[in-house]
């Protein structure tokens, strides 16, 4: 058995925006108890994450690393269609993560104790972006 759905998330300016109730609202409502679940963001510059969801600072930690990484406005960078910090969110968008493969275990996404889902926003404005949930197994 299998479902798919797509989610819709409002994230605001680099901001990390916690989707793990969401998707295991999916992962409950797809009837599977031990399977896959598959989580992809149609976009080219926002990412996903599995990340620490007890403590707020490693999410701050982590931009402020790649904001020291991947520097808005970069000479370096020719395409700057949509502004200085169009280009750095789409090399962050390829150094992390597009989908995440999850176990799902008791009708849930199987995750540790501190682990949550994030959308990782890499723009400087807000945006609504779609997260696509697909849910496989038995």
């Amino acid at each position: 058995m299998w479902t798919q759905e797509v989610i819709s998330v409002a994230t605001g300016p680099r901001d990390t925006v916690e989707i793990t109730g969401r998707v295991d609202d999916v992962v409950a409502a797809s009837g599977v108890s031990t399977g896959l679940c598959h989580v992809f963001i149609q976009h080219t510059s926002a990412s996903l994450m599995l990340c620490e969801n007890a403590d707020p600072t490693v999410r701050r930690d982590l931009e402020a690393f790649m904001a020291r990484l991947v520097t808005d406005g970069d000479p370096l960078f020719r395409h700057t269609a949509e502004g200085p910090d169009d280009m750095a969110a789409h090399v962050r968008t390829v150094l992390t993560q597009s989908s995440l493969s999850l176990p799902v275990t008791g009708g849930r996404c199987g995750l540790g104790t501190w682990q949550g889902i994030y959308v990782w926003e890499h723009r400087h404005a807000a945006h609504r972006r779609r997260v696509t949930v697909t849910v496989h197994g038995e």
